[in-house]
């Protein structure tokens, strides 16, 4: 069996900081994109930060500068640096992991259980 289980998350003031990890359990082979998705109560869920297993990087236009994805492709694990937290920032953040391979078999879409992050004074 293979999932993503991710950390991190909490309560935080404006302006401060966290960082989100994401680490995929199981026998993995290979794992083409990772992203960190977010969804606010009364919301959709949105992209909030992508990277390819080359490293190339995209944001949301509301997080850059502000947000930063890197990723450890021998651990199988993403990280989400927040910076500039606020309180629009509050939602549950979900790892996403797509085109995985593992063996016995392959996921197109493998999704996390999702971590609270909440901005506020």
């Amino acid at each position: 069996q293979v999932q993503l289980v991710e950390s991190g998350g909490g309560l935080v003031q404006p302006g401060g900081s966290l960082r989100l990890s994401c680490a995929a359990s199981g026998s993995f082979l290979s794992i083409n994109t990772m992203d960190w998705y977010r969804q606010a109560p009364g919301k959709e869920r949105e992209l909030v930060a992508s990277i390819t297993n080359g490293g190339r990087t995209t944001y949301a236009d509301s997080v850059k500068g502000r947000f930063t994805i890197s990723r450890d492709n021998a651990k199988n694990m993403v990280l989400l640096q927040m910076n500039s937290l606020k309180p629009e920032d509050t939602a549950v953040f979900y790892c996403h992991a797509q085109d995985v391979r593992y063996r016995g078999g392959s996921v197109r879409h493998l999704w996390g259980q999702g971590t609270q992050v909440t901005v506020s004074s």
